[in-house]
C-alpha cells in the first residue's frame, strides 16, 4: 500500500442533461474529491448551466431539473478551476469513460484541455478484476457487495463520496491479492 501513500487522486463525477455528448447533452453538475492515499484533502463541487433543456429521462435519475440550474454558472466559467483542482493527480470514476467523455467534450466547448495522456482509474474494471463473481457492476452493486451502506443517490458529490470508499475498500483487497500495482502503474 506505500505505493497508494505516495499519489494524489481526484475523484470525480457528472450529472448530465442525457447520455451522449455527441447528441448535444452536457454537463449539469460536477464534483471532485482529492486524497492524498487514502485521505481526503480538498473537493470541488458545481451545479452547472447547460443551456438546455435536462431530459425527463435524466431528471428522473439525478432529480436535477432546470431551475435549479437557471443560476448556476456555466462550464465555461469554471473549467479552469476544475483543471486546476485536477492538476497532475490520478482521475478516478466508476464507469470513468463515461465521465471523461462529458468532460473532454465540455472542455473542447470552453477552448480548453486536459490532454488525453491522463492517468485514470475506473472502479469499475477494478471490481471486475478483484470481485469477478459479481454479475453486474453498477456503483451501487459494487458498493453492496463491498459491504458499504451509503446508497447511490445519482448526485454528483454523493457518487463521488460513495466512489471513494469503493476505491478504497478495492485497493485494500486489491492489496490483499497482489493486484494493487497493475492499477497504479
Amino acid at each position: 500500500m506505500r505505493c497508494l501513500e505516495e499519489k494524489e487522486f481526484v475523484v470525480f463525477d457528472v450529472e448530465t442533461t442525457g447520455l451522449s455528448p455527441t447528441f448535444g447533452d452536457r454537463i449539469v453538475e460536477i464534483a471532485a474529491l482529492k486524497a492524498k492515499g487514502l485521505q481526503k484533502i480538498d473537493h470541488f463541487h458545481s451545479l452547472v448551466n447547460p443551456g438546455r433543456s435536462i431530459s425527463l429521462a435524466a431528471f428522473e435519475v439525478n432529480r436535477i431539473s432546470d431551475q435549479m440550474v437557471a443560476s448556476a454558472p456555466r462550464f465555461q466559467d469554471i473549467a479552469e478551476d476544475l483543471l486546476s483542482f485536477i492538476n497532475g493527480a490520478v482521475l478516478i470514476g466508476h464507469n470513468i469513460r463515461f465521465d471523461l467523455g462529458f468532460l473532454y467534450h465540455e472542455l473542447e466547448t470552453a477552448g480548453l484541455t486536459i490532454g488525453r495522456d491522463i492517468i485514470f482509474l475506473d472502479t469499475m474494471q477494478i471490481a471486475r478484476r478483484v470481485l469477478p463473481e459479481l454479475r453486474r457492476y453498477p456503483l451501487w452493486a459494487v458498493a453492496n457487495a463491498l459491504d458499504i451502506q451509503e446508497r447511490q443517490k445519482h448526485r454528483a458529490m454523493s457518487d463521488v463520496e460513495l466512489t471513494f470508499e469503493v476505491f478504497c475498500r478495492l485497493a485494500r483487497l486489491a492489496h490483499t491479492h497482489n493486484m494493487l500495482e497493475e492499477f497504479l502503474v
